[in-house]
Parts: C-alpha cells; structure tokens; sequence
C-alpha cells in the first residue's frame, strides 16, 4: 500500500461508536468517583498536561504508557472518571488496555462494546493455549507505542463470523488489511494499521491479577510491559500511577450482591512524574538494539518489523535477562510512588515470582498469606 493510501483513521460510523462507548462508560465511572465515593487525586494536573502535549496526534513524538498496582475488577475504567469530559470523549488520546479474551470477547456483542473501549482481547496462559508474552495482541500494544501505521497483509479469516455467538469484530467499512487475529481463526480490527493511532497511549496492570492485601503490597510483574518498553520505537513516556480504595469498593470478600459496587469509600489516584526514561531504561534498550539488529542480519532482508521476534529474541538468555531487568525497574517505579504515599518499604521477595510458587494450584481467592487474589 502507497503512502498516500494510507488510512488516517477507522470510518466515521466505527469513530462514533468508539466515542459514545468511551464517554458513556468515563462518565458513569465520573458519576461514581465524584458522586458516590470520597475521591482524592494527586500529581492529576502534570498527567493533564501531558494528555495535552499529546493532543495533536501529527506532533507526537512517542508513544505513552501509565503502569499501576491492580487491585479491583473495577480498576479499569473506573480510574480514569478522574479525567475531565472533554478527554473522556476524544478516544485518539484516551488509553487502550488490555482485556480478558474468555471474559470480555465470548460473543459477539462483548467484543463490539469492549473494542469501541479502546480495550485489546488477550490470552490468559492459564485459561487459552494462545495466550503467552508473544501473543498478536502484545505485538499490537508494541505497534500502538510506536512510529505507525503498521498495514500488512491480512493474517485474520477472510470474512469474520457473523455468528452472535462468535467474538469476530470489524470496520465493514475498512480493508481486511486492516484486521488481525489473535488465535488464527479470529479477527479483530488492527487499531495500529491507521495513522491516528501512532503513538498511542496503553495502560498496564503488570501483576495481571488483582492483589489485594492490607499491607498494599504488590505481586510479580509479569514481563509483557518490558516488550511494550524495549520494542516500542522510540521509547514510550513512562508515567507510574498508584491506586488505593478501589479494593474497598469491590472487594473480593464481598458477600451478596456482589455485583454491586459498594459506594462512599475513599479512593486515592496518584499519578507520578513522567520517567526519565533515558536514564531508567536506556542502557536496556542499548543492548536489545544491539540484540536485535544481530538477529535482524539472520533473517531474509535484514530486517525485522516492528514486534516481530526471532527465536532467539523470544527465548534466548540475554533477551530473557533483559526483560526480567526491565520489568523489575517498572516495578520500582511504582514502588517509588506507593512511598510517597507514605507506606513502608515491602519485602523484597514479595517481587519475586518465586514467592507465589508456594500457592500451588490454586490461583484466586484467599491465600496463606491472608491476601485475596483474582485472576482477571
């Protein structure tokens, strides 16, 4: 595809639709923030002008992604009620996220809501054999980070299930180019393929399961933030984000009706500065450079597209290495906001995956140590 026939954006229907979902969906959770609970907010005005820097997509010069503890089914979208209406209803500088395939894309009507949300369907390991940190749709956040648009061809079905029971989402409006899918059978839109979207803005919860303790410490980070970091071309703005109260409103403990969020509870949005990203994660990404263009010779043309991998940029231990370095600093990086928060230091093993080893099979509920954990 020439340049010049290259889309600025989704059709006019698909960009209604994606903004009605995102201002409905912003001002319920606004409602409940400042309406129906006790909401505290710090360093909101350095992330408001930020989100303004980024206004004009056309002067973007990199990509955006916030990280934050997990510790509700509400999280997200509820967190960002904070945000004044006028962004909750302009989707090209409002966050994507990524959601459960098996709970938020099991027909065809989830599917439709969840993607005019700005929300990508991903694999969860324990649930899908397609699931995993080398899925389609981590390589999508990498490619919403970076110097888009990324059209190739299409590696979905050539027309998607029309079955209601079928996840199959598109732009009927837009090329099959512009589709992907997550598990070869499937197809979804590719929000990377159009020029609007080029460096995006993903938000991230890397334990990737709720945690709710009440020491307020944190799980692991599971890696799929360090690619989003070493891949994504240039590297992202990096503003850590630390949520409290949220676990009150939904806890995990909560008898019936569970359903219901549970109003006046105090809820607390810090925001961090943005990272000098250069001085946290250059010298990480120096070496995956170095790693990459290696492997890139090995490949016919020599080169490799963005978020495409090798074998041994997948599994070999230096890539490996990296992204457990990585994702321990993200780590630390919202450890340092929970400080401010005027909690004490946690122990470092909590950090470690091994730690978590010891719950065996079991995955959700109460642990031994007195936390209550979901997977979402």
């Amino acid at each position: 595809m020439r340049p010049e026939e290259q889309p600025l954006s989704p059709s006019l229907p698909w960009r209604t639709s994606s903004s009605i979902t995102m201002a409905f969906v912003g001002l319920l959770s606004r409602g409940f923030l400042y309406g129906l609970s006790r909401t505290e907010t710090n360093g909101l005005d350095g992330f408001l002008k930020l989100l303004d820097q980024r206004k004009d997509v056309k002067g973007r010069e990199r990509g955006l992604i916030t990280v934050s503890n997990h510790v509700s089914v509400m999280d997200d979208p509820i967190i960002w009620g904070i945000l004044p209406f006028r962004y909750l209803i302009s989707p090209e500088n409002m966050r994507w996220s990524l959601g459960s395939y098996d709970i938020c894309f099991h027909n065809k009507a989830l599917s439709a809501f969840f993607t005019f949300g700005q929300v990508l369907p991903t694999h969860r390991s324990l649930y899908s054999k397609f699931g995993g940190l080398f899925q389609p749709t981590i390589t999508q956040a990498v490619r919403l980070l970076s110097r888009g648009p990324f059209i190739h061809a299409n590696d979905a079905p050539e027309k998607p299930n029309s079955s209601l029971s079928s996840p199959d989402v598109s732009d009927p409006f837009s090329s099959d180019n512009f589709t992907f899918s997550t598990n070869g059978s499937d197809t979804f839109p590719a929000p990377s393929a159009y020029l609007n979207r080029r460096h995006s803005w993903v938000h991230i919860f890397p334990e990737g399961k709720i945690h709710q303790k009440e020491d307020r410490t944190m799980r692991y980070f599971k890696w799929g933030v360090s690619r989003l970091i070493l891949e994504s071309d240039p590297c992202p703005d990096i503003v850590p984000i630390w949520i409290e109260g949220p676990e009150q409103v939904m806890h995990e403990a909560r008898a019936f009706p569970r359903f219901i969020p549970r109003p006046f509870k105090k809820i607390s949005i810090t925001f961090g500065e943005k990272l000098d990203v250069e001085k946290v994660f250059g010298d990480l990404r120096d070496r995956w450079k170095r790693l990459h263009a290696r492997e890139s010779e090995k490949v016919m043309g020599g080169k490799l597209n963005v978020g495409i991998l090798t074998h041994a940029l997948k599994y070999a231990e230096e890539a490996v290495e990296l992204r457990k370095e990585c994702t321990m600093r993200v780590r630390e990086a919202v450890l340092n906001i929970r400080r401010q928060r005027g909690l004490p230091d946690e122990d470092p093993k909590v950090g470690l995956v091994e730690t978590y080893r010891e719950e065996g099979g079991k995955v959700e509920g109460k642990m031994d140590d007195g936390s209550w954990v979901k997977d979402t």
